[in-house]
């Protein structure tokens, strides 16, 4: 077995770190709740109904609406389906997947106390997967006047030679790792362009600082795919309490963790008689693992029998933060048979970072027609522009932190949801829009939703299905770090999703 190099970056070399950038923030800042059949029937619009597992995830006090202490577990299976536009070439790609998207229970205790107006409580633990990274798409198409090059070119400009080449007596993996704890991620990447002949200097000195791209001529045939897998979820540890039956009161401690695995592939060829090389493939890999932590305080007051309004506040999420990176670059000079491997066969290590993903505050009405059924509406608001990386003096984190706050912007969530109910049938349906993190939605807009759904009740024992779809497009960076190779795609993404619960009174 070939040995695998671990590089370990101390926290003295932070303004070097480039795993992460505001991509990858913008991952953990969403907190989509998949969660019960039911709840996602009526797009997620509970935050004044409680008495669903998942509506303790949105608002805390909807654990003492249930009249009975219940559990309940959720399966789900979902369809990614992206169609990608790169320089007018459309190609189209899917990922399916089943998961566990939903767990938990809660336990309801009646007062026995005649002289307290505090006549019910509850206490809850609830799961709810709050992201599906599993993701496939390809751009495809000829770039008229940017080749990969570019990328390494833009990391290199300005750099010396001395600090970006192998030395003598050292091997690729030695230098790779040498440079990495000493420079940063950029001079990595300019060390495989170089070593590579991507690029070369403009004189073959140590002190060069100026580069140039062996890769010319235009009309680079590239192709490259992006495939993730992964998931995020938050653990939900509740209590709640019920005053002279008309307002509920209750609170969430969360805690959260992330695993996401990404692995991209850029395959260009050209056809041009300039050029030192003909082919490059350039691979890199990202494995990042998080946990976190935030709390929620919500109440849901009964104006009257029949209407209900709800208020939820929840905290920003401290994160915690692992990344681990590998790259290879394989590359074919013009004309020749055979393609070269130029591969570290190192795995860059990050010291852990924190991340503080912003907070959001739900309002929330709804209307109860008795036994018949309901109609139900949440408005969310959220700003991404309050993203922090941490340390916040560290001269990278700073960049990013400014660069998240140009870009994101206010977020704002509308969800309506209804239900009929006919003896042990209930038949449900819901719309939403959540808005863009971005400000001007240049680089994604917003997600439009609708869901349909059936539930059938039978004694202490419900089953549901819920079907639901979702459209959002969005712009996506080739490589989003590049300080020059600003190449992007444009994706119609299409989420369907079929959940199926099981709900146990207890």
């Amino acid at each position: 077995m070939k040995k695998v190099i671990l590089l370990f970056i101390t926290l003295f070399s932070l303004t070097y770190l480039k795993a992460q950038d505001f991509t990858d923030a913008l991952r953990f800042a969403n907190d989509e709740i998949n969660g019960t059949a039911r709840f996602r029937a009526m797009g997620g619009a509970f935050g004044a109904l409680g008495g669903d597992m998942s509506a303790i995830n949105i608002n805390p006090a909807s654990s003492v609406v249930f009249s009975q202490s219940e559990a309940s577990f959720s399966l789900d299976y979902i369809s990614v389906n992206n169609e990608t536009n790169y320089y007018n070439e459309v190609r189209s790609t899917s990922e399916n997947s089943f998961n566990l998207s939903q767990g938990g229970g809660v336990f309801v205790y009646a007062s026995n106390n005649p002289n307290t107006k505090w006549n019910k409580f509850s206490l809850g633990v609830a799961y709810d997967r709050t992201g599906n990274f599993n993701d496939s798409w390809t751009a495809l198409g000829f770039n008229p006047s940017t080749s990969i090059a570019e990328y390494f070119r833009g990391f290199a400009e300005g750099l010396p030679l001395s600090d970006i080449s192998i030395l003598q007596g050292e091997n690729l993996s030695e230098a790779y790792a040498e440079i990495g704890s000493l420079f940063g991620f950029g001079n990595q990447q300019a060390l495989l362009g170089y070593e590579g002949f991507l690029i070369d200097p403009v004189s073959d000195t140590d002190d060069n600082t100026s580069y140039i791209n062996n890769i010319v001529g235009g009309n680079y045939s590239q192709n490259y795919g992006l495939n993730s897998t992964g998931n995020s979820g938050k653990m939900a540890f509740n209590a709640a309490a019920e005053y002279n039956n008309v307002l509920q009161l209750g609170v969430n401690l969360n805690v959260h963790f992330l695993n996401y695995e990404r692995n991209t592939i850029m395959n260009e060829l050209n056809f041009n008689a300039a050029s030192v090389v003909d082919t490059a493939i350039f691979e890199n890999f990202l494995r990042t693992t998080a946990s976190g932590v935030s709390f929620q305080l919500g109440s849901i007051f009964k104006v009257t029998k029949e209407f209900r309004a709800g208020l939820t506040y929840q905290s920003p999420t401290w994160y915690n933060v692992s990344d681990e990176t590998s790259q290879s670059l394989t590359y074919r000079f013009n004309g020749a048979s055979s393609l070269r491997p130029l591969n570290p066969r190192v795995v860059n290590v990050y010291p852990e970072y924190q991340l503080r993903t912003p907070g959001k505050i739900t309002g929330s009405l709804a209307y109860v027609f008795g036994e018949r059924g309901l109609l139900s509406f949440d408005y969310s608001r959220k700003d991404f522009s309050e993203t922090t990386f941490r340390p916040t003096n560290d001269p990278f984190f700073a960049f990013q932190n400014e660069q998240m706050s140009s870009l994101f912007g206010v977020s704002n969530s509308y969800r309506i949801g209804g239900e009929y109910r006919y003896k042990e049938l209930s038949f449900r349906g819901g719309y939403r829009i959540e808005g863009s993190p971005f400000d001007d939605k240049t680089l994604a807009g917003d997600l439009k939703a609708y869901s349909l759904g059936l539930g059938y009740s039978v004694g202490n024992i419900t089953f549901d299905i819920a079907f639901s779809q979702s459209k959002r497009e969005r712009t996506e960076f080739l490589y989003s770090n590049a300080p020059t190779f600003n190449e992007t795609a444009n994706l119609d993404t299409r989420l369907t999703d079929i959940v199926f619960t099981l709900a146990i009174g207890i």
